[in-house]
């Protein structure tokens, strides 16, 4: 399907737009554009990839003009601009809607006026019974998708998304903040040490988006299944790889935060199809006739429990310290 092809990546320069281009610089596509509004991340790139395939379009997906141009003539789209943090986007939660409500249904709206064939949205599992700004705007900009999906032409562009957890080691994540932490030699700050998070790598995010992008049909989302760690494992894993022992503060709960994560709701696990490593979630095909909303119902979802990070495989200390040895971040500082 990439043989010849031009996918654009937007919020490219960050942690997932780096793993596309470690997984697909060498495969077949004819070129590859990275979107983004950091000129100073994009040359970075430019002079580390230094490979023709790559082109770069400053610009920002709120506004569409930007947006529109950059996507002339091109296949695919794997949207990844947002903001991420939840903290920030407790305080200036406007910010949040601009960029990951309006800015992505910007990006559908180009992608299907310039017959993009297929647009995979990234969202996250804080768009499950979202408590804060950050998971209230992924999930809406999930409906908007659902929404668009409706009322455009599958033969010429599917809309899709995925949703997943933590990706360990990406960009503003605690992992990195827990090494900087321990080479300063400074405490392991901890929110709650009972609080669970998903683990996945940067290498897994990239595969669910890719099989999305093979297998999608129009609204469909795809959820990874995942293993989950409490955050005082995690901070345990950490310390004991490294000789400088910290010692480990809880600091208590940040803004917007939850004990738990959800990846699937108990609403959409009645309807999801699972498939080995996934969970696909297809869009809910009603109408505006009210009967459906009203009068008929769905009377098997009491008989389903939400996909949590509560439930989900729980790693031990052990098994958290065999999935940090996995990460290219952790395996540099271990040698340094």
């Amino acid at each position: 399907m990439f043989k010849d092809k031009i996918l654009l990546i937007t919020g490219g320069t960050g942690s997932f737009g780096n793993a596309v281009l470690s997984r697909l610089l060498n495969s077949d596509l004819a070129e590859i554009r990275v979107f983004s509004r950091d000129e100073k991340k994009q040359e970075d790139m430019r002079l580390h990839q230094k490979n023709d395939k790559l082109k770069f379009y400053i610009g920002d997906v709120r506004e569409y003009d930007s947006i529109y141009d950059a996507l002339r003539g091109v296949d695919f789209v794997f949207h990844a601009a947002a903001l991420k943090q939840v903290p920030s986007c407790e305080f200036y939660p406007m910010e949040a809607m601009r960029t990951n409500v309006q800015g992505a249904e910007n990006v559908m709206r180009a992608a299907i006026d310039q017959r993009v064939s297929r647009c995979v949205l990234l969202s996250t599992d804080k768009a499950v019974y979202p408590i804060n700004a950050m998971g209230i705007s992924k999930a809406l900009m999930e409906k908007v998708m659902v929404a668009k999906s409706r009322l455009c032409d599958p033969a010429t562009t599917v809309l899709s998304a995925t949703r997943y957890g933590n990706v360990m080691a990406s960009r503003g994540s605690v992992i990195p903040l827990f090494l900087d932490q321990l080479r300063q030699g400074k405490p392991i700050t901890v929110t709650d040490p009972n609080m669970t998070r998903f683990l996945m790598s940067l290498e897994e995010s990239v595969d669910l988006v890719l099989y999305a992008f093979e297998h999608a049909r129009p609204g469909d989302i795809f959820v990874q299944k995942a293993p989950a760690s409490t955050v005082g494992d995690l901070a345990h894993a950490m310390t004991s790889l490294f000789p400088n022992k910290s010692e480990i503060k809880v600091i208590g709960t940040r803004h917007g935060e939850k004990l738990y994560e959800s990846l699937v709701s108990r609403e959409e696990m009645a309807r999801a199809e699972n498939l080995d490593n996934y969970y696909r979630i297809p869009a809910d095909a009603r109408d505006l006739n009210y009967d459906k909303y009203f009068v008929e119902g769905e009377t098997q979802i009491a008989n389903f429990d939400d996909y949590t990070s509560h439930n989900t495989q729980r790693l031990n200390v052990q098994q958290v310290k065999d999935v940090l040895l996995s990460l290219p971040m952790i395996q540099e500082a271990i040698g340094e």
